[in-house]
């Protein structure tokens, strides 16, 4: 419960719309795997109550709305962790290709140890 309230809850109370600092692996991907749970959860509660069409459903849309600042927030912060400019997420525009350059070439890279030009190192090491 403890992680949900760390790199879940943290994120979309205090760093809502934090696109400055830095963001472990950790944090990025708790976050992520939080946020998938959450989604695939509504889908299923869209689905059951019918209030959702063509895989789409009115509570899952609403949540993705709600986490959508959030979510470039953090993948902001994660890519100045590993020392880019958070603008690289426009990558992620170019249908599949982008995604899976910002997963294997950024997201999944250790951050740049000790500080950088984005601030001091989340992990502390």
């Amino acid at each position: 419960m403890e992680s949900v309230n760390k790199f879940y809850l943290d994120v979309l109370k205090t760093k809502y719309a934090q696109f400055d600092g830095r963001a472990g692996r950790q944090e990025f991907w708790m976050f992520v795997l939080f946020n998938v749970i959450v989604s695939v959860v509504l889908s299923i509660i869209d689905r059951i109550l019918g209030i959702g069409s063509g895989g789409f459903g009115l509570l899952s849309g609403i949540y993705s709305l709600a986490v959508l600042v959030p979510s470039i927030a953090i993948g902001c912060r994660r890519l100045h962790d590993v020392g880019q400019s958070g603008f690289l997420q426009l990558l992620a525009l170019i249908p599949l290709v982008g995604a899976l350059i910002l997963i294997f070439a950024f997201y999944i890279k250790v951050g740049t140890p000790g500080d950088n030009q984005y601030g001091a190192n989340p992990t502390g090491m």
